[in-house]
């Protein structure tokens, strides 16, 4: 993984491919833009080309496509064969971490949302009422411990990824952490990915669901905005609650839309303050705990 913006390799208008730690290197990456001599323009940064897109009235929309998104010289078919690629690297990771945790009777939960939507606050509250069940917590943020310290403060045990500028855990990562976490057979294992809406939903990290929680603080539009997390998770929970009133949040369009997206998602509404809702929260588990060790 480049340890300047995070992502995987990249490919060259030549098609040789290299990490983007040996392009940053070479001045052909900055960001996520690539450099590619042909039918260029200028952009604010010297070393970085990028060609001009369709675009209809005032949207310029780089998304059409099979491949879901725009790379300057670089057809769309080649642009699925790289992706496949990347992501194949750690499907691959990723299915042995599920090996491990299916051999063990675990049920891994990956939780996505944006910053500040309340997963660790969540967390927190949900490692009081499940009691003396055996859990273990995978904390991923840029920089600091102060996740994983707020875990451990309530007893459980967790282990901090700091992913530096990265933007997502990714398997390899979930997998040493497993490793050193040692989870108990018939246990909980939280994974609290890094607050993004857009890449974790692209990387399988051996969980057996991926949760997305949204605040009712963050608009109803956020599933519409971001369909991709919202069709690869299993639950989405509405969080804050009790916030609700103050800021005319419209719970019904937000369950609307997540079913937009994805008709088949399990929507919970909850506020870890008042309480509200954490008991179908809590049962939710227990019956996806009992499923994986059935």
């Amino acid at each position: 993984m480049c340890t300047v913006c995070g992502c995987s390799d990249l490919v060259t208008a030549d098609g040789k491919v290299m990490t983007h730690d040996e392009a940053h290197r070479l001045g052909l990456a900055h960001s996520h833009a690539r450099a590619f001599p042909s039918e260029a323009v200028s952009l604010p940064f010297p070393h970085v080309q990028a060609t001009a897109a369709p675009h209809h009235g005032n949207r310029h929309h780089y998304g059409t496509g099979p491949a879901g998104v725009s790379v300057p010289g670089m057809s769309q078919a080649r642009l699925i064969e790289v992706e496949t690629s990347i992501l194949a690297k750690n499907d691959a990771i990723a299915a042995a971490n599920r090996r491990v945790l299916k051999a063990l009777g675990v049920l891994a939960l990956n939780l996505v949302s944006s910053p500040g939507s309340g997963k660790t606050t969540l967390l927190c509250r949900t490692i009081e009422e499940l009691g003396d069940v055996p859990l273990a917590v995978i904390e991923g943020d840029q920089q600091t411990s102060a996740d994983a310290d707020r875990i451990r403060a309530t007893g459980a045990r967790a282990i901090q990824i700091n992913t530096g500028k990265g933007c997502h855990l990714d398997a390899q990562m979930v997998g040493h952490a497993i490793d050193d976490l040692r989870p108990r057979p018939n246990s909980y294992l939280f994974i609290e990915n890094v607050g993004n809406l857009v890449c974790p939903a692209a990387f399988d990290l051996g969980e057996d669901a991926k949760v997305a929680i949204l605040s009712v603080t963050e608009g109803e539009d956020k599933p519409l905005k971001y369909p991709d997390m919202f069709t690869a998770a299993q639950l989405a929970i509405l969080t804050k609650l009790d916030l609700a009133p103050h800021c005319d949040a419209d719970l019904a369009a937000y369950e609307a839309n997540l079913r937009r997206v994805n008709p088949a998602i399990h929507v919970l509404r909850l506020s870890t303050r008042s309480g509200e809702g954490m008991q179908d929260w809590l049962d939710w588990l227990r019956a996806r705990l009992a499923e994986k060790a059935a």
